[in-house]
């Protein structure tokens, strides 16, 4: 059993690959790549049936994946463009489920008082709600609005109750036609940290990237589509120190040019073996950049920006 510890479906795509020596794209797995600019790139992963649904953990259906390049640096330009790209993808997936003006419902999930963990939270307080305004003041809205609510419904620990639990009971009694899931995510790569954001039609099981499970949220518990916005915000130890060894593996051999013994250690995966040894001293933690504020800024405004994520669906 391989050991993804990801959320990442192109991240577990190429560990897979990677543990079973294979080149091409795995079977049940359709991958599309593409390059917006110098500093964006798209990547679609389509898992089309159970066989790559098993090889990956994940389940069946479209996960798209872009990564904006120094979003650490980013500025208005940068931000407003990633901005743009993210608005795009989710619009093609959004066609596929809703029409313009069907009821939509977006979740923030993630605990507002732990910043690695308030993406969702934050991208809420962005997010224009019209629903009520649609009912009671509809002379002043633009025709082309659709029906909007949000909610965070806070974690667990703070309120006694499942996430799911909140979900499920709002949509059994407003009925939108689509949930839209906000979330921060565990990558396996350093670099990916709030620079990379995954959407996904198949729901999200809060907390699965950090060995958290909770109850899932999907089309099969929720009766409606969810679509899932993700932004790896915590890698573990193990692989801060799996990604570190790597890097001071290549700085040798650039070095010495020539080593058997370590460009044998550097075609090995040693995620497993670092973590053996740092759980033993309670290491193994879950780590955020120390400028981790910034990022959630930055990314909630990529998110969030210009209320096009859902509003306004008519451009």
């Amino acid at each position: 059993m391989i050991n993804f510890n990801t959320d990442l479906a192109d991240e577990r795509r190429d560990i897979y690959r990677k543990a079973n020596k294979i080149e091409k794209d795995i079977p049940g797995i359709e991958t599309e790549e593409r390059e917006v600019n110098q500093d964006i790139k798209v990547a679609t992963v389509k898992i089309i049936n159970e066989e790559g649904a098993n090889a990956i953990g994940k389940p069946v259906g479209t996960y798209v994946t872009i990564d904006v390049k120094k979003l650490k640096l980013a500025g208005e330009v940068e931000i407003q463009k990633a901005s743009e790209v993210v608005t795009e993808e989710l619009k093609k997936i959004f066609d596929k489920h809703v029409q313009n003006r069907d009821d939509i419902l977006v979740v923030g999930l993630g605990n507002a008082y732990v910043t690695p963990d308030s993406l969702g939270p934050k991208v809420i307080k962005d997010i224009d709600v019209t629903r009520h305004f649609l009912k009671y003041t509809p002379e002043y809205i633009d025709p082309n609005t659709r029906p909007v609510t949000a909610i965070s419904p806070g974690v667990l620990g703070t309120t006694g109750i499942e996430t799911s639990e909140i979900v499920k009971g709002i949509v059994d009694n407003i009925k939108p036609k689509l949930v839209i899931v906000i979330d921060s995510l565990a990558s396996k790569s350093i670099e990916r940290i709030s620079s990379t954001i995954q959407i996904a039609d198949t729901g999200i099981v809060p907390g699965a990237g950090v060995g958290n499970e909770r109850n899932e949220l999907s089309q099969k518990t929720l009766g409606i589509p969810v679509i899932a916005i993700g932004v790896p915000m915590v890698v573990e130890t193990a692989t801060l120190v799996n990604d570190a060894l790597y890097l001071f593996i290549n700085k040798l051999q650039e070095e010495a040019k020539s080593n058997d013994e370590l460009n044998e250690l550097k075609e090995k995966d040693n995620y497993n073996a670092i973590k053996e040894a740092l759980n033993p001293q309670g290491y193994n933690m879950i780590v955020t950049p120390k400028e981790i504020d910034d990022l959630i800024e930055n990314m909630k405004d990529v998110v969030a920006r210009r209320n096009k994520l859902c509003v306004i669906m008519d451009y």
